[in-house]
């Protein structure tokens, strides 16, 4: 009886740790598509929304880390629920960044709600929607353990990278063009940004989630379509990684 408890107590932590990276999962999605929203309607309010739940997400991962601590030292987990476990935690590192940035796309869109619009900001929907989709697809991946649509997700990518690349020009020559745009236009490149990177972790998530099936590496190169990195980029250091701040 005390073994099949053992067992019991022991599946229902998987659980509620699976639970829990599938809940920051939506919330990070559902920040991401507000945030986005808040962009496209200039919605001072609903962007400051955003920024405030960015915490929700961030409790969430603390819950998931004190799982995998506990899980880790009590219950000595091998093989799938190993690599289960590991990964959760990269998953949820990975979501709580995902969550990061959209706070950082309703910062901007605050600002920018306070000036003149201008045209480029029709192509960050555009973006949003399209990384907005991959977070959602690979949630979907990881509820059903699919690696095959995690793949596809992963592939993905390149394309999200494209349409950065072509904003970042598009965004330089409007400056160029007008420097009164430089203000508007730098918000939207550090935007533009952060959504690219939305793309990169949720390839991140991918890769993890492959090994969390297969219990193999990923071992092909990771596709990639941005073409700007001969020119300086806002906010990113040399690992790709924002580095901008408070707006």
């Amino acid at each position: 009886m005390a073994s099949e408890h053992i067992i019991k107590s022991y599946d229902e932590e998987l659980h509620r740790l699976d639970n829990t990276i599938t809940q920051m999962g939506g919330l990070a999605e559902s920040q991401l598509a507000a945030a986005i929203d808040a962009v496209a309607r200039r919605d001072a309010s609903l962007a400051t929304r955003v920024v405030e739940g960015d915490v929700e997400v961030d409790e969430l991962e603390r819950e998931a880390e004190s799982l995998v601590v506990r899980l880790l030292a009590l219950r000595q987990p091998l093989a799938r629920d190993l690599r289960l476990i590991i990964g959760s935690l990269k998953i949820a590192s990975d979501l709580e960044r995902i969550s990061d940035y959209a706070a950082n796309v309703a910062k901007r869109a605050l600002a920018l709600s306070q000036s003149p619009p201008v045209r480029p900001v029709h192509a960050i929907p555009r973006m949003g929607h399209f990384s907005q989709q991959m977070v959602k697809d690979i949630i979907d991946a990881y509820v059903e353990r699919d690696a095959d649509k995690a793949l596809v997700v992963w592939l993905r990518d390149e394309e999200l990278d494209e349409m950065y690349t072509s904003l970042f020009r598009e965004l330089l020559t409007y400056m160029i063009e007008d420097p009164r745009n430089i203000t508007a236009c730098t918000h939207l490149l550090f935007m533009a940004k952060n959504l690219e990177r939305v793309g990169d972790l949720t390839t991140n998530i991918a890769e993890t989630l492959y090994f969390l099936v297969h219990g193999t590496p990923l071992t092909q190169a990771r596709p990639k379509g941005d073409r700007t990195s001969w020119q300086t980029e806002p906010g990113g250091d040399e690992d790709g990684e924002t580095t901008e701040g408070k707006v």
